[in-house]
């Protein structure tokens, strides 16, 4: 097995040893530009609901999106959760200020946009970059879901904690011979019928390993989740729409692996699209 803190990266690459230490020494202008002087030039959310052929059961998103420059950064949220107005604060406001906004979303869109501003997903950044085909929206979900899984480096039978229930990532662990504790604040049913937790902390002790959403960043469930994973010495594997360029700051940290999906996501069109793999199995190891 990868030991979690063992994960190779570029020495230029700066990491974190928690969320709040990221921001503050973003903050303090450490990782590039200061964020009192990079603006926010356009705000969006997007909603969409989907329920791929074949399957029982469906499921919504909603992430708020800002864009600072030539980049996107993104924090999903549950639907219909995030105020009309909080857009428009965001819009023309300078990320120093948004990193003190009321709303945790808005936190960690601001955050991101900043780090995918001034570190890129490229291959000089950690970044190794797969392509998922064009395709339908079940053909790309288990393209995704494969990119991800990938980074977990268990034996068969290893027990899973997945945080943020995504059908297509359970049917590949599945492939895989693992088992798995499904998770999400929404609880309700799997595609196979299996009791959705909705307290993932509560669940770690009884797994060897962790694959969690991004989302846990704007729900203020990631810590407590990556505190376990580094004081246990388990695998964290992240799949991140949100915080795609914030989450890679924690490798070595408690975070194993990172597959990382900035915006456009691939449920939004059936074009060709790329994620960012950090951490895990190297390019000799990739499955």
């Amino acid at each position: 097995m990868t030991a979690p803190a063992g994960t190779a990266r570029p020495t230029a690459f700066r990491t974190c040893a928690s969320y709040d230490e990221l921001v503050a020494r973003v903050r303090a202008g450490e990782f590039g530009p200061d964020p009192a002087d990079r603006r926010i030039d356009v705000a969006f959310s997007t909603r969409q609901a989907v329920r791929h052929e074949g399957r029982g059961t469906g499921y919504r998103n909603e992430v708020l999106s800002l864009r600072l420059g030539g980049v996107v950064g993104s924090c999903s949220v549950e639907p219909g959760a995030l105020p009309d107005d909080a857009i428009d604060d965001c819009v023309g406001a300078d990320v120093a200020l948004l990193l003190g906004h009321p709303l945790p979303p808005v936190r960690v869109a601001a955050l991101d946009a900043y780090l995918m501003h001034v570190t890129p997903h490229v291959p000089e950044n950690g970044a190794r970059p797969v392509h998922l085909a064009a395709g339908s929206s079940l053909d790309r979900s288990r393209a995704r879901a494969k990119a991800v899984v990938e980074l977990l480096d268990v034996p068969a039978g290893a027990n899973v904690l997945v945080v943020g229930v995504v059908n297509s990532l359970l049917e590949a662990l599945r492939t895989r011979g693992l088992r798995y504790v499904a998770c999400d604040l929404k609880g309700g049913r799997t595609e196979w019928g299996e009791a959705v937790a909705t307290d993932a902390l509560a669940e770690t002790a009884r797994c060897d390993a962790l694959l969690v959403s991004g989302m846990t960043l704007g729900n203020g469930t990631f810590e407590p989740l990556r505190r376990h994973a580094l004081a246990h010495g388990k695998q964290l594997v992240m799949f991140a729409q949100t915080g795609s360029a914030v989450l890679p700051r924690f490798l070595g940290h408690g975070v194993s692996a990172v597959c990382a999906e900035p915006y456009p996501f691939f449920w939004l069109d059936g074009g060709p699209g790329t994620v960012h793999r950090y951490g895990g199995p190297g390019p000799e190891g990739e499955r």
